[in-house]
Formats: C-alpha cells, structure tokens, sequence
C-alpha cells in the first residue's frame, strides 16, 4: 500500500496502537486491583481470576431477524484443513484516509474453515465498518512470509456488543480493554486482482472445549505477525514476517460467568504489538484461543498475553447470533454475509461514523 505524503498525520501512532496488536489498546489490560478478585469459586471445584464485565444487555437483533436465522439453517460441508499455525496466519492491514490525515491498522487472524473463514479481534475488523463513510477505507488480507497482499474478505460477523461498548475508542490513541467479546469473523471473497483463490485454504481445527484448571502449566504455541521490533527498527513500510513460539498456559480467568473465558500464556517473542488475533494452538495441533491483549509481564516475563477461549467465543456468539461457533462457520457464507451488512453495518458503522467527525 502507498501512503500520500501529506495525509499520513499520526500514522505511526496508530498503526501501533489501535492497531489490533497488542497495542497501547491493550497496554493496561493487567487489570486494575480493584477489578480482580482473588481466587473466585467457579463450577465445580474450579477456581479463576475474575474480571469485571462489561456488558449487562446484548443486543438480540440478530435473533430476532428471520433471515440471518435461515441463512445459517443448510449446514455446509465446510470443515478444518489440517494446518500448521503459522501456514493458517493471516495478517490484516487496513488504512482510512481522509482530507486531513491518514490511520492505519495491522494484526492478525487465522483460518478456521478450510472454505476461507478468518477468526480476528474486533477492534481490528472494526476497519471493514469504515467502508462506504467519507473517506477512503482499504483493507486486505496478506499472507505469507513476508506478507503480501493476497485477498480481499467481508465482515462475516462482528460482535455488535463489543462495538456499541467501543465505538468511542477508534479514535483514541492509546485505548483500552479486557478483551471481553473482542472478536469478529471474516469471510475472503476474492483474490487481490482477480488472482484465483485456492480450493481449500490452510486452516486449523478448533477446540470449544471448557478449559479446567489442570490445563495450567500445558504447553501451547502461540502465533502471529508481530510488528512492534521491526517497525522501530525499518518503520511503517518494513516486511511483517510470521513468526510461533512454544509458550505455556500460566492462569485462567473468568468475566463472571464461572468458566475460563481468558487465559494468559508466559511471556514470549510473539507478546509485541500485531499479534492480537493470533491462534493459540494446543500440542494436538487445535486452535484454543485468540490472543487478545497484553499479559503481565512482571509475573509472567516479558511478553506474556492474555487470550480468549474458544469456548467463550462459542457461548457468547450462541448468545448473540442463536449458533454456536461450529454453525456460524456453516451454511451459505456470501448470503450470510451479506445479510449480515445490511442488517447491522449500518448501525454499527453510524456509531463509528459519529465518533470520526465528532
């Protein structure tokens, strides 16, 4: 992508830190002390560290609209291919230019479905809601190593929860979270200029198990395109290379419901800014989690991460779109998609749209 000169006010700024890295968005998720309560009695005889959440209403749009209900009643034969973690990464990198400046994004995903089904953060899919606002809004889907642009995808589904909270942050240059409901599903559609696509894209199996407490200490991989060395070292325009590291599951966290909704992996090279929306894959090679916001590194070394599980992520979109993660990656993706950005994009990008001009 080229940047014209003039435009590019701040660019670096945000491109590392809203950007879905492990940005400055994520630079206090150590929780405040008031925020943490000490070994909180879970199901069972589990126990997590809790977190507060913020979320009291969900919105039920989506359950109450006949048609996204019946776009995803026909299940598809769609299904995992068995891929490494760093042959199913992704990297995403959006730009919005206006008259008076330029802001830009980049982070991670990665395929969960073999039929080109991107699971990422939210407050890096949230770029896709600027397109068709004043302005130009870019984003492309790149892969490999270095990455490359290679598709072009639409929102499959964004947590409108997680938006209506957040809305007011996509101008903030240092914003903040906890992760709670921070994820978005992406469907590629086409390849930059036309190229064909593949028939099969490389994608990980996906584990929605509940995690328990003698899941501590297990070793896991974690993946992504960390950004934050290289661009102090090259700038905005450096190569993003893949990189994975062997890490290990140090703490599990709750948001209140009594399950392990987060967990923190031990510090490593991947806990730089871009990595948000990376997997964390279990030594049977399923995908666990979705790295979300930055660790503690004091307690758990330099570059720990905290990461959603997939079990959260299959309990809150049931919750929110009445299908589980399994059959929201199902049925007839385009049609899904589509009636997806005409029921809630515009309301979802009215909300961004007044917090861009205000």
């Amino acid at each position: 992508m080229h940047f014209v000169a003039e435009f590019v006010i701040g660019i670096l700024t945000v491109y590392l830190a809203l950007t879905n890295s492990v940005a400055d968005y994520i630079l206090d998720v150590t929780t405040p002390d008031d925020e943490v309560a000490s070994a909180t009695p879970t199901n069972k005889s589990e126990s997590f560290s809790k977190l507060s959440s913020a979320y009291q209403a969900i919105p039920n749009i989506l359950l109450q609209n006949a048609a996204f209900q019946n776009a995803s009643i026909v299940e598809s034969s769609s299904a995992f291919t068995s891929a490494s973690p760093i042959e199913a990464l992704v990297n995403i990198f959006c730009t919005y230019t206006t008259d008076e400046y330029a802001r830009s994004t980049t982070g991670t995903g990665y395929f969960i479905d073999r039929d080109g089904i991107v699971l990422t953060n939210a407050h890096v899919a949230q770029f896709l809601l600027l397109e068709g606002i004043e302005g130009s809004t870019e984003c492309f889907i790149r892969t490999g190593n270095p990455a490359v642009a290679t598709y072009k995808a639409d929102l499959l589904y964004i947590s409108p929860a997680w938006v209506q909270k957040h809305a007011k942050l996509i101008m903030e240059e240092s914003p903040q979270g906890t992760g709670e409901r921070d994820y978005a599903l992406l469907y590629i559609h086409s390849g930059i200029n036309n190229k064909p696509m593949p028939k099969h894209f490389p994608s990980l199996s996906i584990d929605t198990e509940l995690m328990r407490t003698t899941d501590i200490d297990k070793s896991v991989i974690a993946a992504g395109y960390p950004a934050q060395t290289i661009f102090a070292q090259g700038g905005a325009d450096s190569d993003l290379i893949p990189r994975q590291a062997t890490t290990s599951i140090v703490e599990l966290m709750t948001f209140g419901s009594n399950y392990a909704d987060l967990f923190t992996i031990a510090g490593s090279d991947i806990g730089e800014q871009g990595s948000s929306g990376g997997p964390i894959v279990d030594t049977d090679g399923n995908a666990v989690g979705i790295i979300s916001t930055r660790g503690d590194d004091v307690t758990f070394g330099e570059g720990s991460l905290r990461a959603l599980t997939l079990s959260y992520i299959d309990r809150t979109i049931t919750e929110e779109t009445g299908f589980n993660l399994p059959r929201n990656l199902s049925g007839d993706l385009p049609y899904r998609s589509k009636i997806f950005k005409e029921t809630l994009v515009p309301f979802l990008r009215g909300m961004l749209e007044r917090e861009l001009v205000e």
